[in-house]
């Protein structure tokens, strides 16, 4: 038996192997004793499923990382469910499908159920020790990462129609082309979002859920090939542009993915739904700012109420929370004190109504641009400069003062 290497200061590996023979385990072990490693060994005769758990050390389970080798050969069903279950367990994993089998779309399933790698039969120890080497650069470059620094701001509309997204994608573009920040904005619906129609893109057929689902391989690699760069800058996340998609998605794997981004950009923002299952709180909680968007009509003051009650009860959510009227007008019937004494909390932010302009633009896949001599226009800029600590001056040139956007 290989003795496993442990040195308390190197990156902590657990190794994994599940229905392996022997003589694969050993040299499995073998190789990765070369790493520069703190390893915790670990093997499995059987398959996992929902009614035969594995029993994990704390060890292991306390590893920064995991290689998991599993041979589908003997029931490729269940090697399929054992990944599902290793992915979800662990937050850095790389599993690995030992199989001599080629058929297309069992490599495919396998990729959906979390497998990043492919190693065919009989053993290659030189494919091995390629990926060893590119996971050791991988997961090196990841534990050095700084602490998350970029802040997250999710939007929430009070009901649809409110302008929720096309305050979302001006905001983003305008930190952007502005403020020349790294921003990344989420279309984080479970189907048919409009953030891609309203920048004019196709979008991509990878989207911010998929992300979530894939955790356990999480790294800049993969993140780039689920990004549309729009040609601003901007970077977008989009959502399935399908009915029918199903979310997928737990409250853990949101959080962690979220605090992923906050290492990469600036900011990240999100055009969310208005609901209270888990990955919304999850959001909520992971935010550093919560804006909510209505309209100064009564449907929608009647509803942002509603959710305002439910966001209130999370103390630390309270803190975040930003109101923000959309296509105000001096002259709406609804005023700004009625709505601030139903909702009981004050107006962070008033956008005036350009609503004609903001449609064309919409139309034709352009959003306003930040020099656009408009009450819309200079708002957006002021919100963007003021998350941002700078000023207009200095942001975009001389603005002309028209009236206070910040109560």
């Amino acid at each position: 038996m290989i003795q496993a290497k442990y040195n308390s200061e190197a990156l902590q590996v657990a190794v994994l192997t599940v229905n392996a023979t022997q003589e694969t385990v050993e040299q499995i072990r073998q190789f990765a004793t070369n790493m520069p490693w703190a390893l915790v060994p670990l093997d499995f005769e059987n398959y996992f499923s929902t009614t035969r758990r594995p029993h994990l050390t704390q060890q292991a389970i306390n590893a920064q990382a995991c290689i998991a080798v599993i041979d589908f050969d003997k029931d490729p069903e269940l090697a399929l469910e054992t990944a599902e279950f290793l992915r979800q367990t662990f937050y850095k994993i790389a599993i690995v499908a030992l199989s001599s089998a080629t058929d297309p779309d069992l490599l495919l399933r396998a990729m959906r159920a979390g497998c990043s790698e492919f190693l065919g039969k009989p053993f290659d120890h030189d494919e091995f020790l390629d990926m060893l080497a590119r996971l050791d650069q991988r997961w090196s470059a990841s534990v050095a990462r700084p602490e998350s620094s970029g802040k997250i701001l999710s939007f929430f509309g009070a009901k649809g129609g409110v302008g929720t997204t096309t305050l979302a994608v001006h905001l983003a573009m305008f930190l952007v082309q502005v403020s020349r920040k790294k921003v990344l904005l989420i279309d984080n619906h479970a189907e048919l979002g409009h953030v891609c129609l309203y920048l004019g893109l196709d979008g991509n057929h990878h989207h911010f859920n998929e992300l979530v689902r894939n955790i356990s391989r999480l790294d800049q690699d993969l993140l780039r090939g689920f990004i549309t760069t729009h040609p601003s800058g901007l970077d977008i996340l989009s959502s399935p542009d399908v009915h029918g998609s199903v979310r997928n998605t737990d409250a853990e794997s949101v959080e962690r993915t979220l605090e992923f981004l906050s290492t990469q950009y600036d900011f990240i923002l999100l055009d969310c739904e208005a609901s209270f299952d888990d990955t919304t709180v999850a959001v909520v909680d992971i935010s550093n700012y919560v804006y909510l968007i209505a309209t100064p009509e009564i449907g929608a003051i009647r509803d942002l109420s509603r959710y305002v009650d439910g966001l209130i009860q999370n103390e630390q959510a309270t803190e975040k929370l930003h109101v923000v009227i959309n296509r105000y007008s001096s002259r709406e019937a609804v005023t700004i004190e009625q709505i601030e004494k139903t909702l009981h909390l004050p107006i962070a932010i008033k956008i005036a109504n350009n609503y004609s302009e903001l449609v064309r633009s919409i139309n034709v896949g352009e959003p306003l641009p930040p020099d656009r001599k408009s009450d819309f226009s200079l708002q957006l800029v002021r919100w963007a400069t003021a998350l941002t600590g700078t000023t207009e001056a200095t942001a975009q040139g001389p603005v002309k003062k028209r009236f206070a956007l910040w109560k």
